[in-house]
This record gives C-alpha cells, sequence and structure tokens, in this order.
C-alpha cells in the first residue's frame, strides 16, 4: 500500500465551504497573493495577501477543483477572473464569526498530517 496521499487541503476546503454557506454565513479565503500563478485584482492585494468572499450570491461559476480555484467576481465593478492554486489558500473562514481553517504551511516532503501510531499488533478486542 502506497505511502504518498494527494494533499486533504482541496477536500477540506470544500467541506468548509459547504459548512459555512448551510449555515448562512459568508465564507471568505485569505490567500498569499505571491504564489506562483495566483490571478487576482492586484490593487486589492495588501501585504501579498488578499481576502476574496466566495459567497454563490458574490461569485459565478465557482469551481473549488483538486488543483485549482476558479470562479468570476466583481471588484470595484469590474469584472473579473479569479483563478488560484488550492496551495496558495492560508485560511477559509465565515466572515460574521471568523470561525473556519487555518491551514499549516505544507513544506515538500513534509509529513505534518500523519497520524503517529504505534507499531505492532493492533490492540483492539472482538467482545461478543
Amino acid at each position: 500500500m502506497p505511502d504518498a496521499m494527494t494533499s486533504n487541503r482541496p477536500y477540506l476546503l470544500r467541506a468548509f465551504y459547504e459548512w459555512i454557506v448551510d449555515n448562512g454565513m459568508t465564507p471568505h479565503l485569505l490567500v498569499d497573493a505571491a504564489c506562483r500563478d495566483v490571478i487576482v485584482p492586484s490593487q486589492c492585494v495588501v501585504d501579498n495577501r488578499i481576502i476574496l468572499n466566495i459567497h454563490p450570491q458574490a461569485v459565478h461559476n465557482l469551481e473549488l477543483g483538486n488543483d485549482r480555484i476558479v470562479f468570476g467576481a466583481r471588484f470595484g465593478g469590474r469584472p473579473c477572473q479569479i483563478s488560484l492554486p488550492v496551495d496558495a489558500v492560508i485560511a477559509i473562514y465565515a466572515r460574521e464569526n471568523g470561525k473556519g481553517l487555518i491551514f499549516p504551511e505544507e513544506k515538500p516532503g513534509a509529513e505534518s498530517n500523519d497520524v503517529k501510531t504505534p507499531s505492532g499488533p493492533p490492540h483492539m478486542k472482538i467482545i461478543k
């Protein structure tokens, strides 16, 4: 069985997006605009960061893919196509109360999401 798994970030993003919207709140993304292949309006970037409102009423054709997030939005009344790699997302949260998820910085080869388990046989017993 292979040890390598794909990133859990896109799955968590979709889950938190759905949770926030289902609770009647406004999902926002905090994005590292300095990451490679981030396409956002540069006039809205502050300290290499941008906050994007991704509520269904604020965007159109939102795609929360495994590799990229893509959608159309308006900035200052002007239409804009947003595109960014999932790895550029620093956090997803509800604007109204700040509840959400901050992603740990991922480094190539890092195993920060691994669950450490003891080696040896399982310690479970079948009880009838």
